[in-house]
């Protein structure tokens, strides 16, 4: 059978995958925190013919290392990540780590994120403050003070170069190697009463929707084209 099937069935799969990758970013445009999917693709050579054939490789993602935009909402609830570290929070299935930091607290005084996870001080405890203990202010170094009393601190982190980032619940997510507590708080650090929105970028992502339909119709007018002369070389063959 002719090689061009399979590259064209590889080329498709690989399509699919982006396209996938593709929708789920455009519908996560209004998830706070959201961090963008993207995918790299690399040539794949079969040499077990006389002539080398190029196929595309299945792909891998990684997350956009951009931040969001800054949306201010004077909720004292609510902080936001300048710069590329993350806040912790503990989810049922161990430590998780996101940009989304709109918080409730519970009737214990544990600040929670939308979900119920509780976020991490800077020792890896949930954080805990007095319900009716008044009003709450949150530094740059993400320490908080309630009613004149230091309560502790957001644990800020930063992903050690290479780690691979996997999503977890929400728009958290999970490293396979420890994250570092950030202690640069020059370019890095906690701005209350604002949230981080997704860093999708909606008319970007709705140019490579067109332009992997336009891939995907052209790949798949070759392989009809390849059928095609199959069917005509049957033909000829079935006729001399």
């Amino acid at each position: 059978m002719q090689s061009n099937i399979y590259v064209g069935l590889s080329a498709q799969l690989a399509l699919q995958r982006r396209l996938d990758t593709v929708a789920n970013n455009v519908a996560n445009a209004g998830t706070a925190g959201f961090r963008a999917e993207q995918m790299s693709f690399e040539e794949v050579l079969s040499k077990s013919g006389q002539t080398a054939v190029s196929f595309v490789s299945q792909g891998r993602t990684h997350l956009s290392n951009e931040g969001g935009e800054l949306t201010q909402t004077d909720n004292p609830l609510d902080i936001a990540v300048r710069g590329d570290a993350w806040l912790a929070i503990q989810t049922p299935t161990g430590p998780a780590y996101t940009r989304d930091g709109r918080m409730q607290m519970r009737a214990d005084g544990i600040l929670t994120n939308l979900s119920g996870d509780p976020f991490l001080d800077a020792g890896g405890s949930p954080v805990q403050l007095d319900p009716d203990g008044g009003r709450i202010t949150i530094n740059k170094a993400g320490t908080i003070v309630q009613d004149g009393n230091n309560l502790g601190a957001f644990g800020l982190y930063r992903m050690p170069q290479g780690a691979n980032l996997t999503r977890g619940h929400g728009a958290s997510v999970i490293t396979d190697q420890a994250a570092v507590p950030e202690i640069d708080f020059l370019r890095t650090g906690v701005v209350q009463g604002y949230v981080e929105k997704s860093n999708v970028n909606p008319i970007l992502e709705m140019t490579h929707l067109t332009t992997l339909q336009r891939s995907f119709d052209a790949v798949s007018n070759v392989l009809r084209e390849t059928e095609s002369s199959l069917q005509d070389s049957l033909k000829t063959i079935a006729g001399s």
